[in-house]
């Protein structure tokens, strides 16, 4: 029986060109499969007929938009995920999705290989083939990049001289990856970490300096789920493409950072995630007014963890699955509307309103009808501080 490989599919150049490139390199038949989770440009069935026409034996394409928003996007929500405080994991949540219907592939075809497009010194190769082997430990994987040096200029070379059905002369000075979370951008010009970004890096965002009139958005979460915009129901999906369309045009979500790789570099990335970075600030918020400070301390440190397990490509791992649980649970009172000002590149809390609120307004107040007991606070303190006390007068001493 003739080996089958499943490629993960895009129907730009690289992959295309990978299609008969694996097949040279190893005779397998190759399946591709291309996974929508908001990306947009080409219409699936173009991009399915493409990879027939490179050589293909079979090809499959999923739309995989919901999905991606309400397994991968809304976990991410409520674990306020922002690797090095910052970064909204963009293109690290669609990875672990696109893994799952490669495997689901392989199976159905009977491959024994998995291949990706990725090169050997970023984080996606990880990603994918961690994954991978979560999920299928039996699958081999095979990266043509990385395993079998095809350079872009051999990949064009190779696309000219069989004729395949694909542009070869337009390139993009970026390296862009982009879903419905966000949009990442490298390479180019943005390799000097002195350089700005300029105005045509963007697509999701429009520039925060141009003067508008400022948009005010109320969102509604149900145990952290966005469930309402404006007080009309919505989809997971619908809440980020709305807020997508909205904090977008505010120039909200744009990141423009040095991170640290999985595989022990330094790189420069920009990104842009507007509906992302609304949803996390008003879930935030929403957490400091429903979420027990106990809890909510420990839950800071959870987020971290996760945070960098899901960058790490360690998805489908124990540990990522048990912090879920955990997640999952501190998020059972996370309910009621966020009130937001969307302007100027900022997402700005300016109301909250919660049935499971903690906020109780006659402890908080300091006029008349306060609950709070003041004369409690003086024995409170001397028992808190008591330890530090006892050392300081020790200390003093020597």
């Amino acid at each position: 029986m003739t080996e089958r490989v499943v490629l993960a599919y895009s129907g730009g150049l690289d992959t295309s060109v990978a299609i008969g490139w694996i097949a040279e390199e190893t005779d397998a038949e190759v399946i591709a499969v291309a996974v929508d989770v908001g990306q947009g440009g080409e219409d699936l069935d173009v991009i399915r007929k493409r990879a027939l026409a490179c050589g293909a034996v079979e090809a499959e394409v999923a739309d995989a938009k919901d999905e991606f928003a309400a397994e991968y996007c809304l976990p991410a929500i409520k674990a306020n995920a922002l690797y090095m405080d910052r970064y909204p994991l963009v293109s690290a949540l669609s990875r672990p999705t696109i893994v799952k219907h490669l495997v689901a592939a392989a199976r159905k075809h009977g491959a024994g290989t998995v291949a990706h497009g990725c090169t050997g010194k970023g984080n996606d190769q990880v990603r994918f083939e961690a994954g991978i082997s979560s999920l299928a430990p039996d699958l081999k994987c095979v990266a043509p990049v990385r395993d079998y040096a095809m350079t872009r200029d051999k990949a064009i070379a190779f696309c000219e001289a069989k004729g395949l059905p694909i542009a070869t002369t337009k390139k993009s000075p970026y390296s862009i990856d982009q879903n419905v979370f966000g949009r990442a951008v490298e390479t180019g010009f943005l390799e000097d970490i002195w350089n700005a970004p300029i105005e045509d890096v963007y697509e999701y965002t429009s520039d925060p300096a141009t003067p508008r009139e400022a948009d005010e958005v109320i969102i509604t979460f149900d145990k952290g789920v966005p469930v309402a915009i404006d007080g009309e129901r919505v989809t997971v999906l619908q809440a980020i493409q709305r807020l997508n369309e909205r904090a977008g045009a505010q120039g909200v979500g744009r990141i423009d950072m040095v991170e640290d790789r999985l595989v022990g570099i330094k790189s420069r990335e920009v990104y842009e995630a507007p509906g992302a970075i609304a949803l996390i600030t008003a879930h935030q918020e929403l957490e400091a007014v429903t979420v027990e400070r106990e809890l909510a301390r420990y839950k800071r440190q959870v987020e971290q963890r996760w945070g960098e397990l899901v960058y790490d490509g360690l998805w489908f791992s124990p540990l990522k699955r048990a912090l879920d649980g955990f997640i999952a649970e501190a998020n059972e009172h996370v309910s009621g509307e966020i009130r937001m000002t969307l302007h100027g590149g900022r997402a700005v809390v300016t109301g909250r309103k919660s049935q499971t609120s903690l906020y109780d307004f006659n402890l908080a107040t300091y006029d008349t009808g306060d609950t709070f007991d003041q004369s409690l606070s003086k024995g409170f303190i001397e028992i808190f501080g008591m330890s530090s006390k006892i050392a300081a007068k020790r200390d003093l001493q020597q």
